[in-house]
Formats: C-alpha cells, structure tokens, sequence
C-alpha cells in the first residue's frame, strides 16, 4: 500500500528533489506565500520522478506500452531514416506524455538491442506529428529473440523537455517491461511496428509496461 502512495524515485530525480527542498526551507523563511508554493512544487517533482513497479505480461505475443500517456496517433509510415528503415513500411504507435505522466520508459517485448541512435533537434510541442521527424530525439532497435522481428522505440524530447536519459547499451538483452529510459518534463515515445494487430486508439490512456498496444 505505501508503494503505491510512496513510489520509489527514479535516480534521475534524487538532484531535482533535494535543489526543490533546500529552496522551499530557504523560502519558506522569507515568506510564507512562496514557502508554500515550493512545498507543491517539491511534492510535484517528487511525483514526476516516481517510478512505480508495474505487473508485466511477459508475453511476446503481445507488445506492452513503452510509455504512459495518452494515445495521440496512430499511422503507417516508412521506418525512420536513421535506422536505415526508410524502405519498410511500419504501423507508428505515438504516446504523448504530459508533465503529470511518468516519464520512466519500458521496452515492449524481450528482446535485444541492435542500435542506439541519437539525433540533436528541436524542441517543438511533442503532440505535434511533425515532432517525430524535428524534435531532438533517441532510438532503440530492438530485436525480438525469438522471431527476429524488429521494432523501434523513439523517445522524442517535447516543448518543455530538455533531456533524455538512456538506461541501456547496444547489444544488451532486456525483457518485455524493463526500463530502458527516460524524458524529464513533457515529451512523447513512438512505437514502430509491423504484422501486428492494433489495440489500441487515439485517446486511449496507456501504462507504460502492463497496457497492450499490439497482439500477433
């Protein structure tokens, strides 16, 4: 019970806490009004960073959310350029998350990753289509251990993001569920996928780790 009202904190966050409590006891000296305002602040960053434990299905026939957040587009478009994909048609899951969301992202099958690819860009709203092709971004090819099926996960850095964390390497073996990242404050995850049945749709809430976004 207390997990889920006390979260663990994302290592990101020990830094963002710790600055946000030494300036709400510095302010709370100087005025009462601004004291308070920082303790909501503490408290919301104590929020952002919260990274719970989540129930996975650990089962590849099914491709668990990468991210929480809200469905915000669903289409088939060619495999991003900087994988080499181009050619390759795929089905792009995108998850806009806002800066109530958890940000902690989550691979969607077991897997191994055959690339990392970081791409400097802008900083446009993440829900904007345009996002997926502009916004400062990273990659992850993944490949399915079993079928050999490649899909990639995208974290996209949003207006108000500003960095994104990668908790993986090239060529680590990581299992549907586990956390490969995170983006501070505001941002957006796309999902490439292909031969696969869609079930999810645009405005639907996801977990990142326990909603199903495609079956075989």
């Amino acid at each position: 019970m207390l997990e889920k009202i006390f979260p663990k904190l994302h290592q990101e966050g020990y830094k963002f806490l710790a600055i946000s409590a030494v300036l709400t006891l510095i302010l709370w000296f100087i005025s009462d009004f601004f004291g308070f305002i920082f303790i909501l602040i503490t408290i919301w960053v104590y929020y952002f960073f919260r990274d719970p434990e989540r129930t996975i299905i650990n089962d590849d026939s099914y491709l668990v959310s990468p991210a929480d957040g809200v469905i915000s587009s669903i289409k088939e478009t060619n495999g991003p350029l900087e994988l080499g994909l181009e050619s390759k048609i795929f089905t792009r899951v995108s998850i806009f998350m806002n800066v109530f969301d958890c940000h902690v992202n989550r691979s969607p099958l077991n897997g191994t990753i055959e690339d990392i690819f970081y791409k400097p860009g802008k900083f446009l709203n993440a829900s904007l289509d345009k996002a997926s092709d502009e916004n400062e971004r990273n990659y992850f090819k993944i490949k399915d251990n079993k079928t050999e099926e490649r899909l990639v996960v995208v974290q996209i850095a949003g207006l108000i993001a500003r960095r994104i964390v990668t908790q993986t390497q090239k060529n680590q073996k990581i299992e549907q569920g586990q956390r490969i990242g995170m983006i501070r404050f505001g941002s957006r995850v796309d999902l490439y996928f292909s031969k696969r049945k869609i079930m999810v749709k645009v405005g639907q809430n996801v977990i990142a780790g326990e909603s199903l976004i495609a079956s075989k």
